[in-house]
């Protein structure tokens, strides 16, 4: 199996497994549903603190209003007089006038929070480092998870207009956010190794041959952006130790000033080896 890591410009989001045979139309398409289901699951998330905060989203005609614009114009909220947590309410204002206040109590908020945390471990970026592979069937089951939770504490359900309900629905709205700018569609989504676009009408061992236990950074992103910036040459953390070296060397050799100590392509190709000699 092809390990693929993959990022969005220059960070890190999941790893992947693929076999090299894989046409990467379908590979395509499987790595933007991963992608944007890790986002729906960080969006629920999101929301769903907010509701164990303060409760249910407030009708649209009502967000924003103070109480005494509210009474003024006779408004209701009928759906928060259905949709209210087990084991009752705890008032909680909302200030930003978004949600109702009618937050769930102490055991209920609990059981919100405990299942974001579980929801995004999943997902969590750190998997990279763990070398986790994240495959549609967890997004899957961190959603089911959350779903779970909102079940569990609001049985009657949650108002058809609640983001999160929403979510769970397919029907968010995401037109302006800035949450939907990070959204990328399946038909323009493009996939990028090594400066070359993966082309849809390939297979992946057209480009990373036959051997199949090979690893890959690939970048995604929607097309018409144009490619996606290089990896560097060196990571940052083998940066530091290089300057680090340089700065030793300089210290114990008097280097006089002008000396020139920048990291040319010779130093690039040695400085490993240079570190093991002592001075």
């Amino acid at each position: 199996m092809v390990l693929l890591h993959v990022k969005r410009g220059d960070e890190s989001q999941f790893l992947l497994q693929a076999l090299g045979s894989t046409e990467l139309e379908e590979l395509t398409v499987q790595v933007t549903r991963v992608y944007n289901g890790r986002l729906k699951v960080q969006r629920l998330c999101s929301e769903m603190e907010e509701l164990a905060e303060h409760g249910i989203f407030l009708p649209p005609n009502m967000q924003g209003l103070t109480d005494e614009q509210i009474e003024e114009l006779k408004l209701k909220d009928e759906w928060g007089e259905r949709c209210v947590p087990s084991g009752g309410a705890v008032f909680k204002k909302d200030d930003i006038g978004r949600r109702n206040g009618q937050a769930p109590n102490e055991k209920m908020k609990q059981v919100i929070k405990k299942t974001i945390e579980e929801a995004k471990a999943i997902i969590s970026k750190k998997q990279v480092e763990a070398s986790v592979c994240v495959t549609m069937e967890m997004v899957k089951d961190a959603l089911d998870q959350l779903r779970g939770a909102v079940m569990i504490v609001y049985p009657m359900g949650l108002p058809p207009y609640d983001p999160i309900r929403m979510e769970f629905e397919d029907k968010e709205d995401l037109s302006g956010t800035q949450a939907g700018l990070s959204v990328i569609k399946e038909s323009v989504a493009q996939l990028w190794w090594a400066a070359k676009e993966l082309r849809r009408t390939k297979k992946l061992s057209d480009y990373v041959g036959k051997n199949e236990k090979t690893k890959i950074i690939v970048k995604i992103q929607q097309r018409g952006q144009g490619a996606p910036a290089r990896e560097p040459i060196i990571s940052s953390e083998e940066q530091k130790q290089l300057m680090l070296y340089y700065h030793r060397r300089q210290e114990e050799l008097k280097v006089a000033p002008g000396w020139c100590w920048c990291p040319q392509s010779w130093c690039l190709g040695n400085w490993k080896k240079m570190m093991t000699t002592p001075v």
